[in-house]
């Protein structure tokens, strides 16, 4: 399958699972809840990064790109029609980034989905969503998929950090503005400047992309492990813990 079948193909196969809230209004609302417990999980574990000066923009990129509760159907409508010109006009090591970041996205969405499926079977009026989580998660089961999404994270991000060494493409980006304007592909263009920008000031800084991607590994390995091995109990006072630092 050519690099722009696979961007339409999985765009498309996101807009499929979403398409199923259309008629099953309480699993829609179970997928806002797990994608708004996991945007607030993700503040907490990172609210070192997000204060701090030398990570802060990366983590929000990571916070509002990749694991927010916001609704990509604009972008992702708008990352589909350009999907050719993509194949087309970029080197293949943009190409082989924008096919990980569409097949990332429908496996996020597909295992959102599942878990919120879990949840809408599990709540009751008595349960805390720290413990609906980890119960909804064990239900799943998919500890292979869900490694598979932090390993296309961080492999997506050590790309993005050497793309940004690429010469003339921060210019080829800043070319597209005026099209992309025309074009109304507004959504995609700031979600691609704002990507690069925010590695490519990174990787100005000795091993600055590195050290962040390490610690985005080590804290999501880490969580994964407790979903999956931790008892249940101690697994849902950590999890209350981190969200407890969201501000």
């Amino acid at each position: 399958m050519e690099a722009a079948q696979k961007i339409r193909h999985a765009v498309a196969t996101v807009s499929l699972l979403r398409e199923r809230g259309e008629h099953q209004p309480a699993l829609a609302l179970a997928v806002a809840r797990v994608k708004r417990f996991q945007a607030r999980r993700f503040a907490g574990s990172y609210s070192d990064l997000l204060a701090s000066r030398e990570y802060a923009a990366a983590a929000r990129f990571f916070l509002e790109e990749l694991y927010s509760d916001k609704d990509y159907a604009e972008r992702d409508a708008q990352f589909a029609r350009i999907a050719g010109a993509i194949e087309r006009f970029f080197p293949q090591d943009v190409v082989a980034t924008s096919v990980a970041l569409a097949e990332l996205h429908a496996l996020t969405e597909g295992l959102d989905q599942a878990v919120a499926g879990s949840w809408l079977a599990a709540q009751d009026e008595q349960a805390q969503e720290p413990g609906l989580y980890v119960r909804s998660w064990r239900a799943v089961g998919r500890r292979g998929d869900r490694e598979l999404q932090l390993e296309t994270v961080l492999e997506i991000g050590r790309e993005m950090a050497r793309l940004t060494r690429m010469p003339g493409l921060r210019l080829m980006l800043k070319m597209m503005r005026g099209p992309a304007a025309a074009a109304n592909l507004g959504s995609l263009q700031r979600f691609l400047e704002t990507g690069f920008d925010t590695f490519a000031a990174m990787a100005k800084r000795t091993g600055g992309a590195e050290r962040f991607l390490e610690t985005i590994r080590e804290r999501e390995s880490a969580l994964i492990a407790m979903l999956f091995d931790t008892e249940l109990v101690a697994c849902e006072t950590e999890l209350a813990r981190i969200l407890g630092q969201v501000r």
